[in-house]
Order: C-alpha cells, then structure tokens, then sequence
C-alpha cells in the first residue's frame, strides 16, 4: 500500500483519509456520515478509507493513536487533522476550505 498511498495524498485534488477498525463503534458511526459527504462533494475530492489493523505501517507513519482519525491531504502536506467523528457540516466545511 505504501506507494499507492503516497500517490494517493500526492494528488491535486484534496484526499480525506479516515483511518478506522472493523472494531470500533465510532468508526461505524462515521462511514455513513463519509458516504453521504461523498455523494456531495463528488469528484472534487477523494475519501479513503485506511484500516489500522491492516495497515500498521502506514497507521504508524501518521502517530494514529485513536480512531477514527481523519486527516486531509493536498498535493501531500497535511491540511487537516481530528481524531473522533466529524459531522457532516464540518467535513463540508473542511472540503471547501482546501479545494
């Protein structure tokens, strides 16, 4: 994965990572509300998903020490970081802000 995601956040388009478990109750609570978010930006941005557990490298690269951790990318800088659920208003807000 490792050269696929530094690909991935190397994009000109802003990219969302949502770093989850299967596990995890909060992570359950994101994905629809990243969904939803999805269908609305549409191809302005891009949204990954990331599982810690199988993808401890790069969960390890980024210091996720809780999820969900969101992080959004733009040609490779990190532009926006939380740890929790975000609701849908402020990851519209986040999207606007960096494309």
């Amino acid at each position: 994965m490792k050269g696929n995601f530094n690909r991935l956040i190397n994009s000109e388009v802003p990219v969302l990572i949502d770093f989850y478990a299967d596990w995890c109750g909060p992570c359950k609570i994101q994905a629809p509300i990243l969904k939803e978010v999805s269908e609305i930006i549409g191809d302005k941005a891009k949204i990954i998903k990331v599982d810690v557990d199988k993808n401890q490298e790069v969960a390890n690269r980024f210091q996720i020490r809780s999820i969900p951790t969101l992080m959004m990318f733009k040609k490779g800088e990190t532009v926006w970081r939380k740890s929790g659920v975000a609701d849908k208003n402020e990851l519209l807000s986040v999207f606007n802000t960096n494309s």
